[in-house]
């Protein structure tokens, strides 16, 4: 990732978890670490290749660790970092109000 000075918190919040996939990904390993294929499975509509790029931008960024265990065929999981957890820990309310007004977000037109 590539390094910018951000004009509030907010700023640098948003530009770690931007987009539409590295929010869900994130909240998935919520409960533990996960497997690249269980990954795919729970983020529904993503591509491989977009969840490949995804998670190097969240590890790049901290949030996420990779280990990679030397085996045959070999494994990899992925958990959420420290930082990646006190990340969560901020979300939580934001997907909470997200459920509470579902129902009204979707029923809206919004002409997208």
């Amino acid at each position: 990732m590539k390094r910018r000075t951000y004009t509030c918190g907010l700023d640098a919040a948003l530009d770690v978890m931007g987009g539409k996939w590295k929010a869900l990904i994130l909240w998935e390993l919520i409960d533990g670490a996960l497997r690249f294929g269980e990954l795919r499975r729970r983020v529904a509509g993503i591509s491989e290749r977009v969840l490949i790029l995804q998670l190097k931008e969240l590890q790049a960024c901290g949030l996420v660790h990779r280990e990679l265990y030397h085996q045959v065929p070999p494994k990899v999981e992925y958990t959420l970092t420290e930082l990646g957890e006190s990340l969560i820990t901020a979300m939580t309310p934001l997907g909470a109000w997200g459920e509470r007004n579902m129902a009204t977000i979707e029923a809206l037109d919004r002409g997208l």
